[in-house]
């Protein structure tokens, strides 16, 4: 067993029986860092390798006296570089905060500590986790393991491109356009976004604003499961979080969804959709046919997610990154001035009449799922692009008019507040990953993970590994 690409579950059961120590488990994830690491620019705020180690060896001999361990005892982990983290940098890929280091955990990073995991230090993101393409002033710009010259996708790109190249076992991330999905996508890996609500956030400036989601990603459904029961639990400090049931997430999935009814629409109704994603998407229809599953060709009607997504998120980011624009403006990329700007245009009565279509959005999707379980679409509509753009200025031959419109068929579903999961699917002929993005009910995360994990094992996608 090669510790750096094993399942996670497998590697807790290991550590658990004490066939495989901490500090072995983290030496060799230091040496498959230290190999890879150089050419993928994944993870970045490292602790010393001595420092690792040591931490590694205390959880060995907490293990040994019989100490009370978590689900996660164990695990070498590096926290999203959005995510503050005592004893760590936080610099959310920006040079303003090249230096900040926060004095409380998050809500997200304490949780893990109480699980077991071991810090190392934090995964690569977009500066303010804008954009899906991984890149920054501070730390410069990750890499796709499957082809260098390729983007990592983000804002959880340096935690996904981690995974696929086996320097962590597990990683956490965020997602508010796309930020789990996109990169989870382009790095054939699993990126889970939890329906709103389940997984708390805290600190939050607007708890109840409902973009943003935290959740897992991993390299197979099931490991995807096992983080999310970590992270999943309604919380005090979060009032938008609700009752669940984490533990759920740890029993066995199925291998087959019999009589589950799917809307397939690739491309959500009309986005431009590149044809060599379209082909990897369409060949896997019979997959889900041969699942037992009754597909049928349909979209939901998804009218003024542009209006309610772009509405709602630069005024957001007006909110909350307003303030440092006037000090700071030469430290902050073209797009997130542009956002913030436009944020600040945002007026009452284009807030109001965002929130009311969003209302009517929700109604709709929530009548579509009466007849659909499931939607089946594209995660992303083009294949991993050149590492050296800041973005894709068109999509099949369509001009893009902001940079994120090329991630349309992500941050759409954003807006339906639905748990959505992005699972290899196949390979462009170039060798670039191709995911497919699994939409289910409002609440209905333990069934997307069903259906992910019966696709995933029946596919076979996802043990594909970079050759780095």
């Amino acid at each position: 067993m090669d510790p750096c690409f094993a399942e996670a579950r497998e590697t807790l059961r290991l550590l658990a029986q004490r066939e495989l120590s901490a500090r072995e488990l983290m030496a060799a994830h230091l040496a498959r860092i230290r190999a890879v690491n150089p050419k993928v620019n994944a993870i970045v705020a490292r602790l010393a390798d001595e420092e690792c180690l040591a931490l590694a060896a205390a959880a060995d001999e907490a293990r040994s006296r019989g100490a009370p361990l978590g689900a996660l005892a164990g695990l070498p982990w590096a926290f999203k570089d959005v995510e503050e983290a005592v004893g760590l940098v936080c610099s959310f890929g920006s040079p303003i905060f090249r230096e900040y280091r926060p004095v409380a955990d998050t809500l997200l990073v304490a949780r893990l500590r109480r699980a077991g995991v071991i810090p190392i230090g934090k995964t690569n993101v977009s500066e303010f986790g804008m954009g899906s393409h991984s890149y920054n002033r501070v730390y410069g710009v990750t890499r796709n393991p499957y082809d260098l010259t390729k983007s990592a996708g983000g804002s959880s790109g340096g935690a996904a491109a981690a995974l696929a190249s086996g320097m962590l076992p597990l990683a956490d991330g965020s997602d508010l356009g796309g930020s789990l999905r996109n990169p989870g996508n382009f790095n054939n890996i699993v990126g889970f976004r939890p329906s709103v609500g389940l997984v708390p956030l805290a600190p939050a400036s607007m708890p109840f604003l409902g973009f943003l989601v935290k959740g897992p990603l991993a390299r197979t459904v099931a490991d995807a499961a096992l983080l999310l029961a970590v992270m999943a639990g309604e919380d005090a400090c979060d009032p938008g979080s609700y009752p669940s049931q984490p533990a759920r997430f740890l029993e066995p999935l199925p291998l087959e969804l019999r009589g589950a009814r799917i809307a397939w629409s690739p491309d959500l109704g009309g986005l431009p959709l590149e044809p060599e994603v379209r082909r990897v998407i369409d060949a896997q229809r019979r997959t889900f046919e041969d699942l037992g599953c009754v597909v049928e060709e349909a979209a939901p009607d998804l009218t003024d997610a542009d209006t309610v997504f772009l509405t709602l998120r630069r005024w957001r980011s007006w909110v909350e990154l307003g303030p440092l624009l006037a000090a700071h403006r030469a430290d902050m990329k073209p797009e997130a001035i542009d956002e913030i700007e436009a944020g600040s245009r945002v007026t009452a009565s284009e807030l109001a009449t965002a929130f009311k279509a969003h209302a009517a959005l929700l109604e709709r999707m929530r009548r579509f799922n009466e007849r659909y379980e499931f939607l089946i679409s594209a995660v992303n509509q083009i294949a991993p692009f050149d590492v050296g753009l800041s973005w894709p200025t068109s999509v099949a031959g369509v001009p893009m008019e902001h940079y994120i419109a090329w991630m349309r068929s992500a941050y759409w579903i954003t807006t339906t507040w639905a748990p959505a999961i992005s699972v290899p699917a196949g390979f462009t002929p170039a060798g670039l990953p191709v995911g497919v993005q699994i939409t289910g009910r409002w609440h209905g995360d333990r069934r997307v993970l069903e259906i992910a994990h019966a696709f995933e094992q029946a596919s076979g996608v996802g043990r594909r590994r970079p050759s780095l």
